[in-house]
């Protein structure tokens, strides 16, 4: 029990991704929404990187993964035509490079697998337990079936409200200058209570492996 604690204590997640359709926008128009994302969760170039244009690199606490994952979804979708592939690896860090895409370790590897993986998928995670893998793929999987057709406004009321879990809908009907209806409607399209029910889950499993 003792040296899997242990194991535990080293956990890490790493997120790849990259942009779907990212030539058919300026880079300027969604690289700010993308950066100002990966800063919520640390520093370039050791928490996170963006590489070749449109891919990139997040390490992040195990616990936060699929949030920053829908977050960054969410804030991507704000732009029509625009999507990401995502991908989360669980697993240890045994190399720890000034940058994260020299670093390396089983979820750098688990992570890149998961990335190349992807087919008609747009997220998905790998981690050393298989089980635990499985039940929280085919949820992505449903999942997918609402936040892969957001609309762009869907995507901007579930991103704001992700990133502002104290304010009620009165609150960010006026952060977004809309009527509390807009909201309401917009978080009921989005699947919002689903998602949060999902994000519940996962921080409950991935505290128990």
């Amino acid at each position: 029990m003792y040296i899997f604690d242990k194991i535990l204590q080293h956990m890490t997640g790493i997120i790849t991704g990259d942009i779907i359709n990212s030539r058919k926008k300026i880079p300027e128009s969604w690289m700010v929404k993308l950066k100002e994302t990966l800063s919520l969760f640390g520093e370039t170039p050791k928490d996170w990187e963006i590489f070749r244009g449109d891919s990139f690199q997040l390490e992040i606490l195990p616990k936060d993964a699929l949030k920053a994952c829908i977050l960054i979804k969410s804030a991507i979708k704000q732009f029509k035509t625009l999507d990401v592939r995502l991908a989360i690896g669980l697993g240890d860090k045994t190399y720890a490079a000034k940058t994260i895409t020299e670093s390396n370790g089983s979820a750098f590897v688990n992570s890149g697998e998961c990335f190349e993986g992807l087919k008609k998928q747009t997220l998905a995670l790998k981690s050393n337990f298989q089980e635990f893998d499985i039940t929280i793929n085919t949820m992505l999987d449903l999942a997918n079936l609402t936040m892969n057709s957001w609309s762009v406004t869907s995507s901007t009321i579930i991103n704001t409200t992700l990133n502002n879990p104290n304010l009620n809908q009165k609150e960010l009907a006026q952060l977004l200058g809309k009527s509390q209806s807009n909201i309401s409607e917009g978080l009921k399209r989005g699947g919002y209570d689903e998602i949060s029910k999902l994000l519940h889950y996962y921080n409950t499993k991935v505290k128990n492996l």
